[in-house]
């Protein structure tokens, strides 16, 4: 029977691989047409701890993983133990025929056994490190999955190291996959049909973030590796063909500095990093408010406080984006929600920040960051860039003023940016003391206010460039689920969920957060008969947004801190439906 929603899950401990070779089975998936998701769930440690990674594939779009699964990839017994029993009946377990566990779980369970001498197949045709290889090339089997899709992946990713290297994971590939069919023939109920779709790429929402940023202009990208956010700067550093600097900075105070000065020369220049590195850049950042200079943070939630949870994720940073720095500065917050859509908000957040002369910062999450989608080739594209630097002026320009002042009093709230040194009259002082316009320090109190007042209309100016919330579903409906950020695909999923079983529901999400857009919000949830916020964090944060600044009351606040991400059968548990 051809499948319609398959998921995989290959687990065992940190270091065998796991992440790339999931994420490479994902790619594999992609490339035969069908729509993919892959999850990573890993511990804080290089070695040790038990580490997963989950694939869904289906010939429909797919916008999270399941709770269930139909084929366990069991490198070592604590797999089988952890997952055996979110297994679908007619499932199958993979397992090296040597690994020991309790047998008893499967007692009575519709669940096939799967043993197979993986480690013996990777150490006669290559080396033990390629068993994670052979694991999959049964999975394909099992599922009909044609083999090539996985040796085109298995020579991208492992070209780089040679062709002995190369060949040798496709001969374990081979092996694994011809004795399987030997031994246990068709024995699971799915197949894998591949599908005639226009391509995709198979990406993370940080890769897109990256591609964004890059396609968008960034030319100084600047961080101190932090776990989810760290895979931009990697990215940043490998396509140096585009002009990007990329700096590995000694810590999160540099890195804000070091872009902060690169914006204030016009480069557009960003920094990446999670909560606890943003807390350090809170001083560079009110740097950034003071002098009016554009800049993009790119923060990527994870649990707090402090170290918290590493590597898993949560919407609990939405408060200290609204509020970090000392002060009162206008600041634009976006959170995307799809890779599409992280490529997009990088190219705007920079149109932003330098339209606005302000801080842009994008909002994600652990879970968004680090999983991969399949993705339109056509949504992510330079063809779909637009570049607005808002009023930087040319040398021409601010030569034919007879005076130039970096922070006019403008009715907008933003003043005409020459680049520093662009000119004659282009020679002006900038400091992070308050100033008067030409840059001057001052404490008079008049224009103090003024200058405040200044800053801070461009936080209704930017309001033309602030977008409504997205509305999926009927026009009518009994339930109304509320989002943003990375809870949409959840989300999205529970509200076909519900109306499939004849609750009429629809979602509203939001992606601009800040400055909020309150009458858009009304709008958007008029009709609503009953609000539901759904948000990874403890307090309801998003929910406390729409009460303060939108006037708009929540019925049920469905929450989730637990650093794991959402699924629509999670959501569908705990919704309330009256």
């Amino acid at each position: 029977m051809p499948v319609t929603d398959l998921s995989f899950r290959i687990g065992g401990e940190a270091g065998q691989g796991l992440e790339s070779s999931g994420a490479g089975f994902a790619k594999a998936l992609t490339r035969a047409g069908l729509h993919v998701i892959g999850v990573p769930d890993y511990y804080s440690r290089i070695r040790g701890g038990h580490n997963y990674f989950t694939i869904r594939a289906s010939d429909q779009p797919v916008w999270a993983v399941k709770e269930t699964i139909e084929i366990l990839l069991a490198l070592d017994g604590e797999t089988v133990t952890r997952h055996a029993g979110r297994i679908v009946p007619g499932g199958a377990i993979i397992i090296d025929d040597k690994i020991k566990f309790d047998e008893g779980l499967l007692a009575e369970r519709d669940i096939r056994l799967v043993r197979l001498p993986l480690v013996e197949i990777a150490e006669r045709e290559g080396n033990a490190l390629m068993v994670n290889t052979g694991a999959l090339a049964v999975a394909a089997a099992l599922t009909g999955f044609d083999l090539e899709y996985m040796m085109g992946v298995i020579a991208d990713n492992f070209g780089r190291k040679g062709e002995a290297v190369t060949q040798a994971n496709r001969r374990v590939a081979q092996a694994a996959h011809d004795l399987v069919l030997e031994r246990y023939g068709d024995i699971v109920p799915w197949k894998v049909i591949p599908q005639k779709a226009p391509p995709r790429m198979c990406l993370t929402g940080n890769h897109a973030f990256a591609m964004g940023a890059l396609m968008g202009g960034c030319k100084f990208a600047a961080a101190y590796p932090m776990t989810p956010a760290t895979s931009i700067l990697e990215y940043m550093a490998a396509h140096a063909e585009w002009g990007v600097a990329a700096k590995h900075a000694e810590d999160e105070i540099a890195a804000v500095n070091m872009a902060v000065g690169a914006a204030f020369t016009g480069v557009r220049a960003m920094v990446s990093t999670s909560g606890g590195g943003f807390d350090l850049m809170t001083e560079g950042i009110s740097l950034a408010g003071i002098c009016e200079v554009p800049l993009v943070i790119f923060l990527g939630g994870r649990p707090g406080p402090a170290t918290g949870m590493a590597t898993r994720t949560a919407q609990a940073d939405l408060f200290l984006a609204m509020h970090a720095g000392h002060g009162e500065f206008p600041r634009v917050i976006l959170a995307p929600h799809t890779p599409e859509e992280c490529f997009q908000v990088a190219a705007r957040a920079f149109n932003i920040a330098e339209k606005y002369q302000c801080v842009v910062i994008v909002l994600s999450d652990h879970y968004l960051a680090d999983s991969f989608f399949s993705t339109p080739l056509d949504n992510c594209t330079v063809d779909a860039i637009r570049i607005d630097r808002g009023k930087l002026i040319s040398p021409e320009q601010v030569g034919a003023l007879a005076e130039y002042k970096r922070y006019a009093l403008t009715d907008d709230g933003v003043s005409p940016r020459a680049l520093p040194a662009s000119g004659p009259n282009a020679v002006y002082l900038t400091t992070s003391d308050e100033h008067l316009e030409d840059g001057q320090i001052t404490e008079d109190a008049e224009v103090a206010t003024a200058m405040a007042n200044k800053r801070l209309r461009k936080l209704e100016t930017a309001r033309a460039d602030i977008r409504s919330p997205y509305r999926y579903g009927p026009e009518k409906a009994q339930l109304t689920l509320v989002s943003w950020g990375s809870s949409f695909g959840p989300v999205y999923e529970a509200m076909n969920a519900l109306n499939a079983k004849g609750v009429a529901a629809n979602m509203v999400q939001f992606v601009d957060l800040w400055p909020f857009p309150a009458e858009a919000a009304r709008q958007s949830l008029a009709d609503a008969k009953r609000i539901v916020v759904v948000e990874g964090n403890a307090t309801a944060q998003f929910a406390f947004m729409l009460h303060a600044y939108g006037d708009i009351r929540v019925d049920q606040k469905l929450l989730r801190y637990d650093g794991r991400s959402f699924t629509a059968e999670y959501i569908l548990d705990h919704v309330e439906v009256r």
